[in-house]
């Protein structure tokens, strides 16, 4: 009898529905075709341990067995669950008359229990778009799945309670999570600017970036603070809408990285990759693609500490994402495409030894040396950080004082302000925030008056910044002016901007 059950394979961010055929004839063999990869051609001794320990049994006749379409590489063990169904259906071991309702995923260990899998969400989302009435998967995948809504989500833990929902004539109990915007919009972070110690004017920094969603590099000697304040970072942004949170929710599911009871991700993420990552794990790839960290950090925050101890080509690779804010990953046969829409956080010391310009301590680093460590980070990359902030160490009287820092919940309140003006500007212009504007875009919404322009003309000759530093300070600019719900850059506007562009200063480390 001919049968089919019915899985689904995750390429790039989502899912294609896998239609498992199964028939049972005359022989004495299992023949699985449909371009399997060894991991599902060896689910055939797995299937027959645990129908075995079930008190089932593999038919001693000829059973075939095709997973289409045969031209997509059918990848894992994630399908066990579906060809274990279709082997008892088509050998009448169970009824037949509900398959067609359910998406079966989920690998099959030697017991019959069933181990969780990755890439749950995408595939419930599959489901629905298939017009599936529900989706059957480990109960560990059963929250990320339900977010799903408008379609039955049903976690199993073995082989048996598959067989008792199929052969069921009565709904069982099904999962729902629920999303919480307003939580998320209240929740108290973990780590808040309050903790930080003076620092006002990087911290003002920080606020203009959360505003625009500008890159930021913090530059200052070792135990200034920088990693401390990048880390408070994510508590000042804007909670993500439904939509940003399912999509972040989607890259981790696929990249196996929710915890088993895990739902919706409703924190914006942060990550910080050690500096000896590959170019690869940075973003992403493989011979089976997977999201890298900056896909990982996608509506969040990356944050890179000490910047020039990355390997020069993990360097060069972020420039096509930072501008583009998505990684391509071509392979012979297919190509993915993995969001990067992030927040670029670095940090870096100013010279080798980290006490270049110190109030207190002498910089030991030989003559040239400062500039040989700048010249880590090429200039193409550092056109794309808006903001060149210097972090300067505290005094003894700044780290023992009582008086008591601004919370991070007042920062976001101005953050969100912010943010809903541009939302409102960009309605017609396909982006969300100031860091993403374009030369045309640019040339609309950041006009200067006569006064702002001499300003910065000035600045970028007697300053001596370089061309690169035009746009970026127009860009910033025009977030300070979104803070202080002005309509027009003015010149004080113009003037904060100036003071974020450290390292186009041709003066900075001329030893």
């Amino acid at each position: 009898m001919l049968l089919k059950t019915f899985a689904a394979t995750v390429l790039g961010l989502d899912a294609r529905i896998i239609t498992i055929e199964v028939t049972v004839m005359a022989g004495a063999k299992i023949h699985l075709v449909g371009l399997p990869d060894n991991a599902v051609k060896e689910s055939n001794i797995r299937i027959a341990t645990a129908l075995k320990t079930n008190d089932y049994k593999i038919p001693g006749k000829r059973i075939i067995i095709n997973m289409a379409p045969a031209d997509l590489k059918k990848e894992g063990s994630f399908y066990d669950l579906g060809i274990a169904i279709g082997i008892l259906a088509s050998s009448e071991q169970i009824r037949n008359d509900r398959l067609a309702e359910f998406l079966l995923m989920g690998e099959l260990s030697l017991d019959g229990s069933i181990i969780p899998i990755r890439g749950a969400l995408p595939v419930a989302m599959a489901a629905k778009e298939g017009g599936f009435k529900g989706v059957i998967l480990p109960i560990e995948n059963a929250n990320e799945a339900a977010i799903v809504e408008d379609i039955k989500i049903y976690g199993v833990s073995n082989l048996k309670e598959v067989i008792t929902i199929l052969q069921s004539t009565t709904e069982e109990k099904q999962w729902r999570v629920s999303y919480h915007p307003k939580k998320s919009l209240n929740q108290a972070t973990e780590d808040n600017f309050s903790e930080v110690r003076g620092q006002k004017k990087v911290k003002r920094a920080m606020e203009i970036a959360a505003a625009g969603g500008h890159n930021i590099l913090l530059i200052g000697p070792p135990g200034a603070g920088k990693t401390m304040l990048a880390k408070r970072l994510p508590g000042i942004l804007p909670a993500m809408s439904k939509d940003e949170a399912l999509e972040t929710t989607k890259i981790h599911s696929i990249a196996g990285k929710l915890g088993h009871q895990s739902g919706l991700i409703e924190k914006r993420p942060f990550r910080a990759p050690h500096h000896t990552i590959s170019d690869v794990a940075l973003i992403g790839g493989g011979s089976s693609p997977q999201p890298g960290e900056i896909s990982m950090a996608h509506n969040g925050v990356l944050f890179l500490d000490e910047l020039p101890e990355f390997k020069r080509p993990v360097l060069e690779v972020l420039r096509q994402p930072l501008e583009e804010r998505f990684i391509t990953v071509a392979r012979a046969k297919f190509t993915v495409e993995y969001p990067a829409n992030i927040m670029l956080v670095a940090s870096m010391n100013p010279c080798a030894c980290g006490y270049y310009n110190h109030p207190e301590k002498d910089c030991v680093c030989a003559p040239g040396s400062v500039q040989r460590y700048l010249n880590k980070v090429s200039g193409p990359l550092l056109d794309r950080i808006d903001m060149h902030v210097e972090v300067s160490p505290l005094q003894f009287d700044q780290l023992s004082s009582t008086k008591k820092e601004e919370k991070s919940e007042s920062v976001k309140e101005r953050v969100n302000d912010a943010r809903l003006i541009q939302k409102k500007r960009f309605t017609s212009e396909k982006i969300n925030s100031n860091s993403q504007l374009s030369k045309r875009i640019m040339e609309k919404h950041c006009a200067l008056n006569s006064t702002s322009m001499q300003l910065l003309r000035t600045a970028m000759e007697k300053l001596n910044l370089s061309g690169r530093a035009y746009d970026r300070i127009l860009k910033v600019a025009r977030t300070i002016a979104d803070l202080d719900h002005s309509e027009k850059i003015e010149t004080k506007h113009i003037s904060e901007a100036i003071q974020y562009r450290s390292l186009d200063r041709e003066d900075w480390a001329k030893n």
